[in-house]
């Protein structure tokens, strides 16, 4: 089964406009996901979908598996499933170009699932929160999941809503013990054949309401294996955040 990372990186931002391309510790923030990437164990190639002449010319610095896509697209899976039509893969990971501490081992782990099984047609990941202010984050978008792992309903209201418990959690920083909520990340996995359907679907009320596009998965019918890990994503969305993420860089050998 040929898995391969395909990294969506589109120049524009409205927070940080052209932030896969800055630098970030002598490279392009997209290199280091796209090495980070393929030092992944069970993956056969990475390459980069953009709509970008520039970001293409940068990519190609450091590889030739740069694809380029239409403008048109509206999110990195549609972008993804553009790009793959003309590769042979059995397994697609999409990576965001805008994490350059990925965690090869993720990637691995969601990988992983779909050898484990194999009528599975997508996949992602969460990780467990643990501060009561990120569980109320509408940013921080949460999961719940099923007895085998499957995602239920993913949402950026607090779910599940701890109705005996919330007005207890009014400041007060960790949540409790027995109160458990997971934080998706943006991380995914699908089958060829899957995206290319999933592609073709219309949006949905659920999705267009919380602009989550993986609810129109669930609004279909079709499922996603939820994969747990206690990796926390260092994302770069604000200076601040690339600010914070050359001070890793400097404590890691990179």
């Amino acid at each position: 089964m040929k898995k391969i990372v395909v990294i969506p990186a589109r120049l524009g931002s409205s927070r940080l406009p052209e932030k896969v391309i800055l630098d970030l510790a002598g490279k392009p923030v997209v290199q280091w996901v796209y090495e980070r990437a393929l030092s992944a164990n069970y993956i056969d190639e990475v390459y980069i979908a953009t709509d970008s002449e520039r970001v293409k010319e940068i990519c190609l610095e450091f590889t030739e598996n740069v694809i380029m896509t239409s403008e048109a697209h509206q999110s990195g899976t549609d972008r993804i499933a553009e790009a793959v039509q003309s590769i042979e893969a059995d397994v697609i990971i999409n990576v965001q170009g805008d994490e350059p501490l990925i965690s090869p081992e993720v990637i691995d782990q969601l990988a992983g699932q779909f050898d484990e099984n194999p009528d599975l047609q997508m996949g992602s990941v969460k990780t467990p929160i643990s501060k009561v202010h990120d569980a109320l984050d509408p940013n921080v978008v949460k999961v719940v999941t099923n007895a085998e792992g499957y995602a239920i309903y993913f949402s950026r209201s607090p779910i599940p809503y701890p109705r005996d418990l919330f007005d207890s959690l009014q400041g007060v920083e960790l949540l409790p013990e027995d109160l458990k909520y997971f934080k998706h990340l943006g991380i995914y996995g699908y089958t060829k054949d899957f995206i290319q359907k999933y592609s073709q679907l219309t949006p949905t009320y659920l999705e267009t309401t919380e602009k989550l596009e993986q609810l129109r998965v669930l609004e279909n019918g079709y499922a996603i294996k939820m994969v747990e890990t206690d990796y926390s994503p260092v994302g770069i969305d604000t200076a601040e955040d690339l600010e914070k993420a050359r001070k890793i860089m400097e404590t890691l050998e990179v």
